[in-house]
């Protein structure tokens, strides 16, 4: 991979991305043991009477139903400097992946899609966005949509049928909904591959939430008054119903950490890329640590 591959403009901070509709596809699918000419299928997970409930033709279905690119693909800028890190990186980090999966996990807007597409397109994995994949099980625009037609414990049902399939897979970066580490099977599927927590302080994710707006987070957007004041107290109680599940993970990516490296503590001009390297450093510590015990 040439070192020019990606760099399109100057990074932007992680505060500024804004997460894309989720009613526009924004991931970067490439097929995975499938021809790249395949036509896309529908989708057929989730709690839905039509469905197929063997899982040998349900992870069928979604292979294929992910291999073709999407249109519109978003892509992920950074700078020639952040570019020859990230390859050299992933380049030590390959051997000891052996082709499992990654999970991103972490409270809603810590950056898993935006750092998930970079930690892909460096791995020379595909990119799968879990939410993503629910809606189009259950054939709904958004998740704010199946949290008002049906229910938060229908997504969940849901979502665990998804990490399940993705589960059998490999070489995939998965980006996980925010929620889904409160159950404990999610984890017995993401155990399979490598789980990476993308910890942001939760004063940086109220601000940014209530600088793009709620509709879109379901689990936000009932509360009314102050944007930041109402989405920094139930960011909190979230966070600490999920703390530990969260601290499962095997790896641990700081921004505050980030920042302090960097001279100084401001985690909102942080750029994706930056948080990405810091990802394949962790990832590359713990997977070294468990290959040197198990020799």
């Amino acid at each position: 991979m040439e070192a020019s591959v990606g760099i399109r403009a100057q990074p932007r901070a992680w505060a500024g991305l804004e997460k894309p509709h989720r009613a526009a596809s924004s991931a970067r699918i490439l097929p995975v043991r499938l021809a790249a000419e395949a036509q896309p299928q529908r989708l057929v997970l989730g709690i839905d009477s039509r469905r197929n409930t063997d899982p040998v033709v349900r992870a069928a279905k979604l292979k294929a139903s992910c291999s073709a690119k999407s249109s519109g693909t978003e892509k992920v800028h950074y700078s020639a400097d952040e570019a020859l890190i990230l390859q050299q990186k992933a380049q030590d980090v390959l051997p000891y992946l052996d082709g499992r999966c990654l999970y991103l996990v972490g409270m809603m807007g810590s950056g898993k899609t935006t750092v998930g597409k970079i930690l892909a397109e460096v791995l020379g994995y595909s990119f799968f966005d879990s939410d993503k994949l629910v809606e189009k099980a259950v054939g709904m625009a958004s998740v704010a949509e199946i949290f008002q037609l049906h229910s938060e414990a229908f997504f969940r049902d849901n979502e665990s049928e998804v990490l399940r399939d993705l589960s059998s897979m490999h070489r995939l970066v998965v980006a996980t909904g925010g929620g889904a580490v409160i159950r404990p099977i999610n984890w017995t599927y993401m155990k399979k591959g490598l789980t990476v927590w993308l910890d942001v302080p939760l004063d940086a994710l109220a601000r940014r939430i209530a600088a793009v707006g709620t509709a879109s987070r379901p689990l936000l957007h009932q509360e009314s008054g102050d944007p930041y004041a109402k989405a920094y107290a139930k960011l909190t109680a979230l966070f600490e119903q999920r703390m530990d599940s969260y601290a499962n993970a095997d790896a641990r990516v700081s921004l505050e950490h980030i920042a302090l490296k960097q001279g100084h503590n401001d985690v909102t001009i942080l750029t994706p890329s930056a948080i990405a390297i810091e990802a394949l450093l962790k990832m590359e510590s713990f997977l070294t640590e468990k290959a040197m015990v198990r020799n």
